[in-house]
């Protein structure tokens, strides 16, 4: 006597089943990034200048000077000189073409130094690129003459 045939449903289910119970459990959510505080970017940023990406493509670099003074170019543009301070976990920058504060979340990812910003366009993401301890190389209308 045949034992009865299996049903080929209930068998993949089965073997479906069993297949899951071996598959790993989920990762927890990585933990979001602490960001740092205003001691903490003075110390990483004060002395350096910084080139700073997004979307894979050079975007800007800024250098940083002592008394929280930074000078900042985009990509082929003239320099433009500000300052920085810490507000409500953040650090905000103006400008002197700008007096509106920018302010970011930054945080070291990968030892380096990663920005989100928080204001109109809120989620636009810098990721430093480069380092260097010379000064910004700055354009402007008087070079060359």
């Amino acid at each position: 006597m045949r034992p009865p045939a299996r049903s080929p449903t209930r068998s993949f289910a089965r073997t479906l089943a069993f297949s899951l119970m071996l598959l790993p459990l989920p990762l927890a959510a990585a933990e979001p990034p602490v960001p740092l505080t205003g001691a903490e970017f003075e110390a990483y940023t004060t002395g350096k200048t910084l080139t700073f990406s997004q979307f894979g493509q050079v975007y800007g670099a800024e250098q940083y000077l002592p008394g929280r003074k930074v000078r900042w170019a985009f990509k082929g543009d003239v320099c433009r000189d500000g300052t920085w301070y810490e507000e409500a976990g953040k650090i905000c920058f103006t400008y002197t073409y700008n007096p509106t504060p920018q302010c970011w979340s930054f945080w070291r990812q990968d030892g380096r130094l990663t920005g989100l910003f928080s204001g109109d366009g809120a989620g636009a993401e810098l990721s430093e690129v480069a380092q260097s301890p010379d000064p910004l190389a700055c354009a402007g209308p008087d070079v060359g003459v």
